[in-house]
């Protein structure tokens, strides 16, 4: 999913707050009001008293913040990480991710699969939160609305190994003849289109979630903007939702598996993507969890709290814009900027966080290929930094390009301290080494969103992290058909190679088309690989049975728990 770490605008920090109360009645009543329009006092509801201490053991709460407001929570449209994370907690596919990263039975308590399609069985105890069973047709119904046009889903292609889901999709074969059918209310038959190795580890994905038809109807083109336009069949679902501010999960207890939900509440109580306000919440006690950077790892050391590490398998890169209107469709160009990238310069020397690895491929370090890791057995190409001949290029692209001397280059990111480094960085780097201006355009992420649909840039920093535990999960992302592939990139032999891949059952095959692929991307320097991420943070050691993973839901607290004082 397209990762959400650049984001909204940066707050008022408490230190700030301290220095403006101590000047007297005035400025205390001023702090106070402050604290209140940031959330760092407690607030009221309908339902009574919220707390805003991280840990509530009178309620069974914790508190907690979310970096961005998420865009909308609709499963046929999201895209971005925070609507995932979301969505995991509150809804439920035919399969989920068990405590030990395992794919273990949600909707679906048992199944047939062979290498044409399969047939699923769903529990009978499975209930939306609203009273209504859920059912085999809530499947073929959402299934199908992801594939219609006309919701413009960029995730309709992880359903394409279904029968007749691209044509479907194109507009070319009527939504009833999609290739999953409801037998009966409990019984979903699946066809696929070819064998798919990996469609298995597909369905706990959030565009194969389930949707009620009724309700969904009745929401009027509203469903997932709002808490009140949404059910849920998963372990929680959203009480309060209050855009750009605050969002609540409560325990679903119409949920088929409540007894292993062992929290009542989980409060997101805060919308912020500054790292360091984020700690200040951590350090007073009002969030279980924060995630650090280099300017603040220093103050999680000198506090000697429990620094944890977590690879959390995202792919960070600059993407190009290869529309024919753009000057980066030029190839000349595209490879000059290639020669004096330098990935280790940009993870040690303007990064500096522990964990992060300069980037060579799309593909990760930790992605399973034959029999060992897919990189070990395919290394691929490496980035080669070579001033001169990254001159030689530009000289070439400007006289392709008829002009003079470049027009500045837009660089469309985000707006928090991280992403302000990493594009000043790249500003500075080919300015100095190439004299090219660099234009930066900052955005929230739902701005840069949009326009990274809409393709208004030149490059832009985006990241990838994995939908499923298959290397196809980076392997498609630039494919010509994937509305992800923002910069428009086109290769028919990556397409090629990307179809031999996602076909075929023999593992040797796929992987080598696997490394045809990178090769390529590397060639026509489709993009430009920054790094592998791996996060560093802190987290309450109250709270216990937290589940960290790379593929899936992320951090999980489904399972999650307030230790008792004999456990704290």
């Amino acid at each position: 999913m397209t990762d959400t770490t650049q984001g909204a605008a940066e707050p008022v920090s408490v230190s700030s707050a301290w220095q403006l109360a101590k000047y007297g009645l005035v400025g205390l009543l001023f702090f106070v009001l402050l604290l209140a329009m940031l959330g760092w006092v407690t607030s009221y509801s309908a339902a009574g008293t919220r707390s805003t201490q991280a840990v509530d053991y009178a309620t069974n709460t914790i508190t907690l913040a979310l970096s961005t407001e998420p865009p909308q929570l609709d499963s046929t449209r999201a895209t971005d990480m925070v609507s995932g994370m979301l969505l995991g907690h509150t809804m439920e596919g035919l399969l989920r991710y068990g405590p030990d990263n395992e794919l273990v039975p949600g909707m679906a308590e048992s199944w047939d699969m062979d290498e044409n399609g399969g047939t699923f069985h769903l529990r009978n105890d499975a209930y939306w939160s609203n009273g209504t069973p859920v059912t085999a047709h809530d499947f073929v119904f959402a299934w199908q609305t992801a594939l219609n046009p006309d919701t413009a889903s960029q995730y309709a292609f992880i359903l394409f190994p279904i029968k007749n889901a691209t044509g479907i999709n194109e507009g070319e074969i009527e939504p009833g003849e999609l290739g999953a059918k409801a037998v009966d209310d409990h019984t979903l038959e699946i066809e696929l289109e070819q064998p798919t190795a990996y469609f298995l580890k597909l369905l706990a994905f959030p565009t194969y979630y389930p949707i009620n038809e009724e309700f969904y109807r009745s929401t009027d083109g509203g469903y997932g903007a709002e808490a009140h336009t949404l059910i849920y069949n998963g372990p929680f679902k959203i009480t309060k939702w209050v855009h750009d501010a605050s969002l609540r999960l409560e325990k679903n207890e119409l949920y088929w598996n409540r007894d292993q939900t062992r929290l009542d509440a989980i409060d997101y109580a805060y919308i912020l993507s500054d790292a360091n306000a984020t700690l200040n919440l951590f350090a007073t006690n009002k969030i279980v969890y924060a995630g650090l950077n280099s300017e603040n790892l220093d103050r999680a050391l000198r506090n000697r709290w429990h620094i944890k590490q977590h690879n959390d398998g995202s792919v960070f890169f600059l993407e190009i814009n290869h529309r024919p209107d753009r000057i980066t469709s030029n190839y000349n160009l595209r490879r000059a900027l290639q020669l004096v990238h330098n990935p280790s310069e940009l993870v040690y020397k303007v990064l500096k966080l522990p964990g992060n690895l300069p980037g060579e491929s799309i593909f990760p370090v930790w992605l399973n290929g034959v029999e060992g890791r897919f990189r070990d057995e395919y290394p691929g190409p490496k980035y080669i930094i070579n001033e001169e001949k990254a001159r030689e290029h530009l000289a070439m692209a400007i006289e392709e390009l008829g002009v003079d001397e470049l027009p500045p280059l837009v660089l469309l990111s985000g707006d928090n301290p991280v992403s302000n480094k990493q594009s000043e960085y790249y500003q500075r780097l080919w300015k100095e080494k190439l004299g090219i201006e660099v234009k930066i355009d900052k955005q929230i992420f739902k701005l840069r969103l949009e326009k990274m649909t809409t393709g208004e840039f030149d490059i832009v920093a985006a990241g990838w992290g994995p939908d499923y535990h298959d290397v196809m999960t980076f392997g498609d992302l630039f494919a010509s058909w994937n509305l992800n592939n923002r910069g428009r990139y086109a290769n028919a032999e990556v397409d090629r190679h990307v179809a031999i891949a996602q076909s075929s059952s023999d593992p040797v095959e796929r992987m080598e088309a696997m490394d045809r692929v990178q090769q390529l991307l590397h060639d026509d320097v489709a993009i430009l690989v920054q790094y592998e991420r791996g996060s560093v943070y802190v987290s309450d050691d109250r709270v216990k049975g937290v589940t960290r993973r790379a593929v899936g839901l992320d951090p999980d607290y489904t399972r999650a728990y307030i230790a008792s004082d004999s456990e704290d």
